[in-house]
């Protein structure tokens, strides 16, 4: 099983283009897998798309990934244009990884989707996708989405390019099974993540399809220092019952400790995510690759 690492700069991320740009080369000298950029409209954080071309530019082998872009709200084609052209910019190395969106009013506000709505137009957007990427010629008479004869292109270099999901509620875990290629959950203890690849399986298996083994991973936190209240806060409410010290990473060395716990539970594939953006990304960077990149196989 290659087990692969790679970094988010969370929902609080720069656009600073300097300091941006010494952190994803810093990234990619010291071989971490992968960056991630999250999607957030109300918050400074680079837009995924317009800061993972930014990063191409900078790099050769990082891969570069959506954690995670939010697909209710637009329109299918735009975004398979807009991935598969990012996709071939970086010559196949994108990592694209989708949502509903995060538990925001403000968020669902930009986005102009009722929440009740959001998991049908996903449902619907994702086989889209795929038959957009593929090269079809596209007629669909959907609930949000109409096209007759529509082509995108270019397509991706990747084929296909494979979609990774996250979430741990049952319907995410049967979304995943039937419709993702890898699994990327946040905010999971090592005990759900062994749950959710069975389950995710058995969803797969139902629907005649099997989601490779080393396509399962999870999105881990870490603090340097106790867990801010306010996150304290928020966890409690996501995922009550839960010590948050079992979801959050306490330093370096607690991190190593809980990726270790997630590759015995079956986990790969992950991405680490500072709650606090680090004073020094280069100095930091260099102490997460020496506590963790030991970790990759």
């Amino acid at each position: 099983m290659k087990v692969r690492i790679g970094v988010s700069l969370g929902i609080d991320g720069d656009t600073d283009p300097g300091a941006l740009a010494e952190a994803v080369t810093a990234m990619e000298e010291l071989r971490f897998d992968s960056l991630w950029l999250a999607e957030r409209l109300t918050t400074s954080t680079p837009d995924p798309i317009a800061g993972l071309g930014f990063a191409a530019a900078l790099t050769r082998r990082l891969k570069l990934g959506t954690g995670v872009m939010v697909l209710p709200g637009r329109n299918p084609a735009i975004v398979a244009k807009q991935l598969a052209t990012l996709d071939r910019l970086s010559n196949g190395r994108l990592l694209p990884a989708f949502g509903l969106g995060a538990p925001d009013p403000a968020e669902h506000q930009a986005f102009g989707v009722e929440r009740g709505d959001r998991a049908k137009i996903f449902n619907e957007v994702l086989p889209l996708l795929r038959r957009f990427w593929a090269g079809e010629t596209v007629d669909h008479d959907g609930a949000f989405h109409r096209y007759e004869g529509a082509v995108v292109r270019p397509l991706p270099v990747q084929d296909p390019l494979e979609i990774w999901l996250g979430g741990i509620a049952p319907s995410e875990l049967r979304r995943c099974g039937r419709l993702g290629d890898g699994w990327l959950p946040s905010f999971c203890t090592p005990e759900d993540v062994r749950d959710g690849i069975v389950t995710i399986q058995t969803h797969a298996a139902e629907a005649e399809r099997a989601v490779d083994p080393e396509h399962f991973g999870a999105l881990i936190p870490y603090t340097d220092g106790p867990i801010p209240d306010v996150v304290a806060a928020a966890v409690a409410h996501r995922r009550p019952g839960v010590e948050p010290e079992r979801m959050i990473a306490s330093g370096l060395g607690g991190l190593r400790t809980m990726i270790s716990e997630h590759i015995e539970a079956g986990a790969s594939k992950f991405v680490v995510i500072p709650l606090a953006e680090p004073d020094d990304w280069d100095e930091h960077l260099a102490e997460a690759a020496a506590a963790l990149l030991p970790l990759q196989t």
